[in-house]
């Protein structure tokens, strides 16, 4: 058995010996990126157990394939969800009061949704010419025209931001075009 369906089904069987598979392989990685990234071993392990109830209510709804490894897939979900935690932490009013944290459906969903999208994205991306993978790669890690210039051999910055430009009209034609993305829209 693949190490994704092992872990998969045991997910979707609530077997605990996964659970605890699960937590020793791969909680260590995303509690690094949490801690590194303004948050403590609490948060992560919320992060991580959200990302778990995700893959669960995601696997009671339709059938769920992982295309990449588990890890990188995990690792992902719970790397988006923080980040999306970080944002919404900004636009908060503390208070002093110790407050009962309340489930909240409508996160699951935006979760589910927007983890349902980066799978797309990444899909359509591998899709794309190695030029372009490499140009987009570069563009979405703000490097700088003269440099991917340089690096790509381009003749001008005109010549890289034409290419990005094709390049991202491309990848967004190839998203639009899949009969998954509209359902992917909104909630």
């Amino acid at each position: 058995m693949k190490k994704n369906e092992y872990f998969l089904k045991g997910i979707q069987n609530t077997d605990k010996k996964v659970f605890i598979d699960i937590y020793k392989m791969f909680f260590p990685k995303v509690l690094k990126f949490v801690l590194n990234n303004k948050g403590q071993k609490e948060d992560a392990e919320d992060v991580f157990q959200k990302v778990l109830l995700q893959f669960s209510a995601r696997m009671k709804v339709k059938e769920f394939t992982i295309s990449s490894t588990f890890e990188g897939y995990i690792f992902t979900a719970c790397k988006n969800l923080w980040r999306r935690e970080l944002n919404k932490n900004k636009k908060r009013v503390t208070t002093d009061k110790d407050l009962e944290p309340i489930y909240d459906a409508t996160e699951m969903s935006v979760s589910i949704l927007e983890q349902e999208r980066w799978e797309i994205y990444k899909e359509k991306f591998e899709l794309l010419s190695d030029n372009c993978k490499e140009v987009l790669k570069m563009f979405f890690e703000k490097t700088a025209y003269s440099t991917i210039v340089k690096l790509l051999g381009y003749s001008s910055e005109t010549v890289a931001r034409q290419r990005v430009f094709k390049c991202k009209a491309k990848l967004t034609e190839m998203i639009k075009s899949d009969s998954r993305y509209k359902g992917l829209q909104t909630i």
